[in-house]
């Protein structure tokens, strides 16, 4: 280990204090959440490698940087894919909570503030490990913890970086080029970990050039220009921040805003899946509908639970009493339901319109744009927390039975007490 950095040897110390704590909660949840957190390990692993290769070598030309790359952006895809394949299992908001802020392990590729890049990915999944904190508080407290490991391996990452990489990765103005470290082997400790598997086979072969994986490098690979002047993206070209960012992993040109450096968690672009509407189990899966204006479910039971994902331009009806709904990854689309056991969710999408025609205690907005719920006389005592919106209008009914609507102000001002911070919403005129 003596032949190790001092910023490679923190980073152990990193995994040493947090990650390993992550891993061993979830190898005691078990099931889905054990197998994602293997795939983490083996991204992590792989981050590692990539550092002591930095701390060892000059900084290479763009082609060897993708390469040294690779085998991180794949992994990160891989722990996406697991994710999105398992929606209906029932840890399914952990895997979310890891899929929303594995990105961050593409700080290697952010310059010149990566750190704050890395709280930008908590913040990114924090929507989902609230929800296991407040789900399990009474039930389980490993689930708790389990939550409060992985955000303390983020934090503890960015303030890695902080000290080690504050201004973009550090390498080594007097080492040896890249692909000598590399081919001499770029990891010889990091015993915290277990080892990664090998590569899937052709995985560097010709051939595999065109997968749709390596989209998350092309922007790398436009020439030498790349690396310079780069700086923070504004929040519009942010996938987390703009939903219509996620279906493409390309940020479109501005003139006076210099592109990120491939984000490791750019969602590859994919070609639309097959429409799904179906029961499975005592979940209804809506997936992928486009301009249906007739969706319905009839009869629905209150052990039942609905999933929309990815659907567009599409009105959807439900009747009877269920337990849940939860939209997402949708645009222009409308829904109208009974009365709800327990909540409404809305995330990750643009132009929705929702009515309740009974009772609802809870609906939650996370990261909607234009958002329009109207309320019965049953469902007036309805709770809607809402965070990272814009456009959200509550329409109620007057003494007449005519609809008024409400804007939901979107600015808050934070005065100092004296004792703590008093944080009031701001009307707008």
């Amino acid at each position: 280990m003596s032949d190790l950095s001092q910023s490679v040897l923190a980073f152990d110390d990193l995994l040493a204090n947090t990650l390993n704590n992550y891993l061993s909660l979830s190898a005691k949840i078990g099931g889905h959440v054990k197998t994602h957190s293997d795939m983490v390990s083996v991204a992590v692993r792989y981050q590692r490698d990539f550092l002591v290769t930095a701390s060892k070598s000059i900084k290479p030309d763009d082609s060897t940087l993708i390469n040294l790359l690779k085998p991180t952006s794949v992994q990160i895809s891989q722990i996406q894919d697991f994710r999105e394949k398992n929606r209906t299992n029932e840890h399914f908001v952990h895997l979310s909570a890891i899929s929303e802020s594995i990105p961050a392990l593409g700080w290697v590729t952010v310059s010149p503030t990566p750190g704050p890049y890395v709280k930008e990915m908590v913040d990114a999944s924090q929507f989902y490990t609230n929800k296991v904190l407040v789900s399990y508080k009474e039930k389980d407290k490993t689930h708790t913890e389990w939550a409060k490991a992985w955000l303390s391996f983020l934090t503890g990452l960015q303030a890695y970086i902080k000290q080690y990489h504050t201004t973009g990765l550090t390498w080594n103005p007097r080492g040896v080029k890249a692909t000598a470290v590399q081919s001499n082997g770029s990891s010889a400790g990091g015993p915290l970990l277990p080892p990664p598997p090998p590569p899937p086979a052709g995985f560097f072969d010709e051939s595999s050039k065109d997968d749709d994986r390596s989209a998350l490098f092309a922007q790398l690979n436009v020439g030498t220009d790349v690396t310079r002047g780069l700086r923070k993206v504004s929040a519009e070209q942010q996938t987390h921040k703009n939903p219509t960012l996620r279906t493409t992993s390309v940020v479109p040109d501005k003139p006076t805003i210099a592109a990120k450096p491939a984000n490791l968690g750019a969602q590859r672009q994919q070609a639309r899946m097959p429409p799904k509407f179906e029961l499975e189990g005592k979940k209804w899966m809506i997936e992928n509908q486009i301009g249906q204006k007739n969706l319905i479910i009839e009869n629905a039971e209150m052990n039942q639970s609905i999933n929309v994902y990815k659907c567009e331009d599409c009105v959807l009806q439900v009747k009877g009493k269920v337990n849940s709904i939860t939209v997402d990854l949708s645009k222009k689309f409308s829904i109208v339901f009974d009365n709800i056991v327990s909540v409404v969710e809305f995330i990750n999408s643009q132009k929705i319109q929702a009515q309740a025609m009974g009772v609802v205690p809870t609906v939650t907005v996370d990261k909607v744009d234009n958002f329009e719920l109207y309320l019965g006389k049953d469902s007036l005592k309805c709770e809607i927390i809402s965070s990272k919106s814009s456009g959200i209008n509550i329409s109620v009914p007057n003494s007449s039975g005519d609809y008024v609507e409400h804007p939901i102000p979107e600015q808050l001002k934070t005065v100092w007490t004296g004792k703590g911070f008093k944080t009031d919403a701001v009307e707008s005129a």
